[in-house]
């Protein structure tokens, strides 16, 4: 087999599968070689190469069921040939599909405003499933066939396995440049005013809310412990589009005190990658160095400025970068599960199908996709309830949560005391689910 092949029944099956449960699983559609496997998954055509990458390769609805799960490719039938059972339900180019943005790729015209895929348009969204981990829920249909054949696997366990609190830093301070005062002057306020504020301490500046941000974070960590929590925040390195502003140099006393605020309550520090690089991938290399140089600390993960990662294969400028983590994949306009996993998965190319060592972390949550008006427009109560069911649905797959929270974001409306509200809950989630299981 392929080795992307085999590496997504290694993800369907869990690092926790031993491995001659692994080599139980095929794909293939050769009766012949049916014989060497427990189970043997058969392939519909999808990667056939008259088929592949044409917009005929993308399901239609209304799509079959398998056990209440939304199938994509294959049918839902199953037989036992000798002692093999063989499944009709390509599980295989299902989870490929959804893993590597395939939809993507091939509806290249279908773009926003800012060259992104919008999560409205996307087939889970349209299939009424983006709320779920679909693929994961392959996975343990999966498991719970080789159980039935006899495999003894161990019990799933509900558990957020690992939990990233992540703060994109798109304006740090509000008014802290010469430019900001001149801005405050032409709105109206007053110039001693507006200098006051620019001179006064960083604390007292309405966006530096990241003392607030961190102690909480803070919080959830000592409950969780470090290796299942971790923080980060993402800088801009760079960027000329008006989207990119206001830019702000890595250099001044001010950005220095937040690395300095960032070391002191070991929050982890990577690339915003710009806008504008977005658009030019090939600007990653730069940026990254330039935020290197400015921390003194190599930078391994990204996530990109407006979640622009426009197009599936950008993804090679990042390992052209040497970053080795991604924290782009989720749409901007809807929450859910752009993946369709929970759990990291290793980037497959879709157009050259290659394997690569880049990770890609699902984005479960970004808080103004909650809240605004263009996008998901909730009210507390819609917007609570419905990370709840994301958080839940992570847990019940042990998957990893990854929460974005900017630090603008904490004056508007309900967003701050959502935050809070939320760690809480993740708290008495997981304190359940250990209870469950004692």
């Amino acid at each position: 087999m392929k080795d992307y092949i085999q590496y997504i029944i290694r993800f369907l099956l869990g690092d926790s599968i031993p491995g001659e449960y692994i080599s139980s699983v095929g794909y293939t559609d050769d009766p012949r070689q049916y014989d060497k496997y427990s189970i043997v998954i058969r392939p519909c055509g999808f990667f056939d190469s008259t088929t592949y990458g044409k917009t005929s390769s993308i399901p239609s609805f209304p799509l079959k069921q398998l056990d209440r799960t939304p199938l994509l490719f294959g049918e839902t039938t199953e037989k036992m040939i000798g002692d093999t059972l063989v499944l009709y339900a390509d599980l295989v180019a299902s989870s490929f599909f959804l893993l590597t943005r395939y939809e993507e790729m091939v509806k290249r015209s279908v773009r926003d405003e800012h060259g992104r895929f919008p999560g409205k348009e996307s087939f889970p969204f349209r299939g009424e499933f983006l709320h779920r981990p679909i693929v994961d829920e392959y996975g343990l249909y999966l498991r719970n066939k080789l159980r039935q054949l006899g495999a003894k696997l161990p019990a799933e366990k509900q558990s957020i396995r690992k939990i990233y609190l992540t703060h994109d830093v798109d304006a740090p301070f509000y008014c802290r440049t010469w430019r900001s005062i001149v801005r405050e002057i032409k709105n109206g306020q007053s110039i001693w005013k507006a200098i006051k504020t620019k001179t006064g301490k960083l604390e007292e500046d309405m966006n530096y809310t990241f003392p607030w941000l961190f102690s909480e974070d803070n919080k959830l960590r000592a409950a969780f412990g470090k290796e299942r929590c971790k923080p980060i925040c993402f800088f801009k390195g760079g960027g000329n589009t008006k989207q990119d502003k206001p830019v702000y140099s890595l250099t001044n006393k001010d950005i220095k005190s937040l690395f300095t605020l960032c070391k002191h309550d070991r929050i982890e520090i990577g690339l915003h990658s710009s806008y504008q690089a977005g658009k030019e991938p090939e600007q990653i290399v730069k940026e990254k160095k330039k935020l290197e140089s400015a921390t003194g600390g190599k930078i391994k993960a990204n996530r990109h400025h407006f979640l622009s990662s426009r197009e599936p294969e950008h993804f090679a400028f990042l390992l052209k970068s040497e970053i080795n983590h991604d924290f782009t994949m989720g749409y901007a306009d809807v929450a859910g599960f752009r993946l369709g996993t929970c759990r990291a998965v290793r980037w497959i190319n879709p157009g050259t199908r290659k394997l690569t060592s880049l990770v890609l972390h699902p984005l479960t949550i970004m808080e103004c996709s909650l809240s605004e008006e263009k996008y998901m427009n909730l009210s507390y109560e819609e917007a609570l309830d419905y990370s709840l069911g994301l958080i839940n649905q992570t847990a019940l797959h042990r998957g990893e949560l990854s929460l974005l929270w900017h630090n603008t974001s904490l004056q508007t409306g309900y967003l701050k005391n959502l935050y809070s509200t939320l760690l809480d809950k993740i708290i008495q989630i997981d304190s359940e689910n250990r209870q469950q299981y004692k």
